[in-house]
């Protein structure tokens, strides 16, 4: 008896382990350095001219923007002049790229030859009989006709009036934050948080947005910090709930984020066969 309780636990064992996930989350928090303002749905900055949203949550951060244009006339952001910054390096929003799409068909034609030849053989009545008979070969030919676009990137991107667009290039990291306070691979009662100030923090960045309007021409620095970092098993991260539209809701549970936040990002990560604690 005590030989089958030792096996059951063994079993037990071993198929919660082999259910349990290997992945990881580590997630940021993101204050701005700058003046903002921020409500429950966004994140962005503005001015006399124009509003600037952020929506940085992805794996490793997103730090495109939406660029609304408030005024009557065409506003012209400067890539040339624009520049996504972390932690005092600076990466260049017009990189003088060329881009190609092609598009082409593929016809094919058949042309078929028939002769008419002479067949000598005995019939049923086995007489030696000469008929006529037809033979035929068939060719396929095949051709690919097609074209390509090349499109040269503009030193400029226009924003008509009371319209924007999204400009997007760069993600903002994608190596985890180290530290003692941090377990690298902690389970749900060994969550903490490591807190920064913004000369402390460990990942600051900002985007340098030059922009047109007339004559006149202006920058606007959104710069931020990390905030805080915590690193969470993925059972902690993620739940499971039945997504709901109008009056229905769905047959079967989905996965989605705890902690989804336009000042917000993560970086997602797997236990490796390493001996590291933090």
């Amino acid at each position: 008896m005590k030989f089958k309780n030792l096996c059951i636990l063994v079993v037990t064992t071993v198929l919660f382990s082999s259910c349990a996930s290997n992945s990881f989350y580590q997630l940021y928090n993101v204050k701005p350095v700058t003046k903002s303002i921020t409500d429950a749905d966004k994140f962005f900055f503005e001015d006399d001219n124009c509003k600037i949203t952020y929506h940085l949550w992805a794996n490793g951060g997103n730090i495109g923007f939406d660029f609304y244009n408030k005024t009557d006339t065409t506003i012209y952001v400067k890539l040339n002049e624009s520049h996504f910054i972390l932690n005092d390096f600076a990466y260049d929003y017009f990189k003088n790229r060329t881009f190609t799409t092609s598009e082409g068909n593929s016809t094919t034609s058949s042309k078929t030859k028939t002769a008419t030849v002479a067949v000598t053989g005995l019939n049923l009545f086995n007489l030696l009989q000469t008929n006529q008979a037809q033979s035929s070969s068939t060719s396929n030919l095949s051709s690919l006709v097609g074209y390509s676009v090349s499109i040269k990137e503009n030193t400029r991107i226009a924003i008509p009036s009371k319209t924007s667009k999204i400009i997007s290039e760069y993600d903002i990291s994608d190596a985890l934050v180290r530290h003692c306070d941090l377990l690298k691979y902690p389970n749900k009662r060994e969550i903490s948080t490591k807190s920064y100030t913004a000369d402390k923090s460990p990942i600051v960045f900002s985007n340098r947005i030059a922009y047109q309007i007339k004559e006149n021409s202006k920058v606007v620095d959104n710069e931020f910090f990390v905030s805080a970092v915590t690193n969470y098993p993925e059972s902690e991260f993620l739940e499971s709930r039945y997504d709901a539209y109008c009056d229905q809701k769905s047959v079967l549970k989905s996965k989605h984020f705890k902690f989804y936040d336009s000042n917000k990002f993560y970086i997602k990560y797997s236990k490796n066969a390493d001996n590291w604690k933090h």
